[in-house]
């Protein structure tokens, strides 16, 4: 039964915002139930001229969502508009800045500083509500913009509206912390609470020069090298400060923390000369806070009646990091806790369409892709007012299917998406390519490769990196006239696929197909050549030698199409990934207790090893695809560490963030390979992993 909508007051000053929060917060648990318009058309009704603090900003929100589910630049600049006219209702809504002359002051007086914890407490609530409110605002708008600008004086803009948006929830997190630490030390002898953080630490990342208008320098800081004591809980909080308040701030601390956290070395290293640095633990405490989660099993201290209103965005914001993210790192992932919110935000929203993402998702990282195209098929039918939103269930659908290594059911929704879907053309028409290039219809595959080029995007100026590998293979299928090797395959292994896919699935389909390829190249598939075995694709020439076999495939060469080396390199690769993935499946996945394999795991292994090092001998002779050969580095240094041999395993990563050229002579590199910052990206992690003896 839908809940009917509290009683908002039909007049407003800035003095009564604070009543409008249980209308939006209504608005958002429609939004969550996927009733999307209701939702909207409520706040709009309420707020038609949108002067009002939580309804204005929150309007932007919904169609800030819009925008970025469609792409579309109308909707991206409607979304632009209502988010800046938001974050003006925020701004007019703010304690005023001091004059000149208090500005002054406060380098003498510290505690007349508008940078610390004394400047939010000298606030009113309502002014504190809209300091936490412009920054989301800003946020947002900054968000689309980056989204939307197509050079890099719009993006480094958007940069540092960022960067204020950083200082303000540093600020807010600084004065929640000391009010929690205040509120503690006066109620030490009521109760026995756990340790409270010290100050800076709600806020890890250190404090910067702020920009004009929001804060100034601070006198005295913590050093940014100090890393505070971490407490996995708050016994005692300050009751003064509302939980809509707090939910806010954990929300702007914990997104700003895993945000920093998660950036390129490189990018990083500059990032930290403006003095912020991101505490990954710390923000994903910070964002646990806000439900109540915990390591403990608990599926949600906080109730629904007690909860901030941002709280289900600080839960969606936990799934996304635990079960998407997880692809590019290792460092405090728990897919059980994921589950947990999972579990707890289903009941609560069973035909909610974002946790029914979730779940899929959840269902896809356990290796269950069966299960995920249920969860996904249950997203598509719970809602068709933001039909945008189904190609999320489309993409994830398309994804499963390669999991399952069912190409024709791949294809239907790669065709869907290319129909429809706006975010990435050239990845769609390519998915779908490639599809038809691996069930034979070269001639349907043919038409939509020569449109790939030309559909690619670009943000900030810079081209997307799966888009420009996709024109790459593109060109390449269009050059080797109609031709590429396992194309379809290779795309699911860059969007996880084979890492999801259940054992069985690798072993009565994929790994079959894979040897047919290389029958085609003439090779055969690898044993695991134990005790000095030669490979059985070698086998039958033993008496020959090595001359006879570099003979044959010399005549495979040249008899074949062009490009043979990367096929033979990807055909290997492949195989050495499926192998891998047969001896050690993801540590996240939820295997089977029957599962009854029909080659042994230490069989698989020596097979994959086998595969990846005929990578490592033919990579030289690539034409075009030098990124095989890194990524082949890569999936070693995993097969490495899960063996055992650690000390391999650091080898080869080691060997990847070198930058050295792995494939051919320093002279002969050209740019960057495809998807190479991923791949960094993959690395560093794996690094951090492999020092934690997290499985890999």
């Amino acid at each position: 039964m839908n809940r009917p909508p509290p009683f908002v007051p039909a007049s407003y000053s800035s003095a009564n915002a604070l009543d409008d929060i249980e209308g939006l917060h209504w608005a958002l648990h429609e939004f969550l139930h996927s009733r999307m318009l209701e939702s909207e058309e409520y706040c709009d009704r309420i707020d038609p001229n949108k002067e009002r603090l939580y309804f204005a900003t929150g309007y932007g929100l919904v169609q800030c969502v819009k925008g970025l589910m469609s792409f579309e630049d109308k909707d991206l600049l409607s979304a632009i508009n209502h988010t800046k006219r938001g974050n003006s209702i925020a701004a007019a809504h703010r304690k005023p800045a001091p004059s000149l002359a208090g500005r002054l002051a406060s380098y003498i007086v510290p505690g007349l500083s508008t940078s610390g914890p004394e400047w939010i407490a000298q606030m009113t609530p309502v002014e504190r509500h809209a300091e936490l409110v412009y920054a989301e605002s800003l946020y947002e708008k900054s968000l689309l913009g980056i989204v939307y600008s197509g050079d890099w004086l719009a993006f480094i803009k958007e940069v540092l509206n960022m960067r204020t948006t950083m200082s303000i929830y540093r600020q807010l997190g600084r004065y929640m912390e000391a009010a929690d630490t205040a509120y503690a030390a006066a109620h030490a002898n009521s109760a026995q609470p756990s340790p409270i953080p010290p100050l800076s630490s709600a806020a890890s990342f250190t404090s910067a020069v702020s920009t004009p208008g929001t804060s100034t320098p601070e006198s005295s800081s913590t050093p940014s090298d100090v890393k505070p004591p971490q407490s996995s809980n708050v016994t005692l909080e300050d009751p003064s400060i509302d939980p809509h308040f707090r939910s806010g701030v954990y929300l702007g601390v914990g997104m700003s923390n895993l945000l920093l956290s998660m950036m390129p070395g490189r990018l990083l290293a500059i990032v930290e000369l403006f003095g912020y640095r991101g505490d990954r633990k710390e923000g994903l405490r910070m964002l646990n806070r806000a439900g109540g989660w915990d390591a403990n099993g608990e599926r949600g201290v906080v109730s629904q009646e007690s909860e901030g209103v941002r709280r289900s965005i600080c839960d969606m914001t936990l799934l996304s990091f635990h079960l998407v993210l997880s692809a590019y790192t290792f460092e405090g992932v728990d897919v059980n806790l994921a589950r947990r919110i999972v579990e707890w935000n289903l009941e609560r929203y069973p035909n909610g369409v974002f946790f029914l993402f979730g779940a899929g998702r959840l269902a896809l990282v356990r290796s269950q892709p069966r299960r995920a195209l249920e969860y996904y098929a249950r997203a598509a039918q719970a809602q068709s007012q933001y039909r945008n939103m189904h190609y999320i269930s489309w993409w994830e659908s398309a994804i499963a299917n390669f999991a399952l290594w069912n190409v024709k059911a791949s294809h239907e929704w790669w065709s869907r998406l290319c129909a429809e879907a706006t975010w990435s053309k050239a990845t769609y028409t390519y998915g779908e390519a490639a599809c038809l290039a691996t069930l034979g219809d070269h001639a349907g595959a043919a038409k939509l490769m020569e449109k790939v080029s030309g559909l690619r995007q670009r943000i900030a100026g810079k081209s997307i990196p799966v888009e420009k590998f996709t024109a790459r293979k593109a060109r390449k299928y269009l050059a080797q006239k109609n031709h590429l090797l396992l194309p379809a395959l290779e795309l699911g292994y860059i969007f996880s696929a084979i890492a999801h896919a259940p054992r069985q699935v690798i072993l009565e389909r994929m790994v079959p197909d894979v040897q047919q390829a290389l029958k085609g190249l003439g090779l055969q598939e690898i044993t695991s050549g134990m005790n000095g075995v030669l490979p059985k694709g070698n086998a039958e020439q033993g008496e020959k030698g090595k001359k006879g076999s570099n003979e044959r495939k010399a005549k495979a060469k040249a008899e074949g199409p062009e490009g043979y080396w990367d096929d033979v390199c990807l055909a290997r690769f492949l195989e050495g990934v499926c192998w891998r993935f047969v001896a050690y499946p993801d540590p996240d996945a939820e295997l089977d207790a029957d599962e009854q394999l029909s080659v042994p795991v230490e069989d698989a292994r020596q097979r994959a090893e086998r595969a990846l090092k005929e990578v490592f001998e033919h990579g030289p002779k690539i034409e075009l695809d030098h990124y095989i050969v890194y990524y082949a580095h890569f999936e070693y240094g995993r097969l490495l560490a899960r063996s055992g041999n650690k000390e391999g395993a650091s080898s080869q990563f080691a060997m990847l963030l070198s930058g050295e050229p792995l494939e051919v002579s320093a002279a002969g590199r050209k740019g960057k390979y495809s998807l190479e910052n991923a791949l960094y990206v993959r690395t560093h992690a794996a690094v951090q992993a492999l020092a934690q003896d997290r499985p890999l």
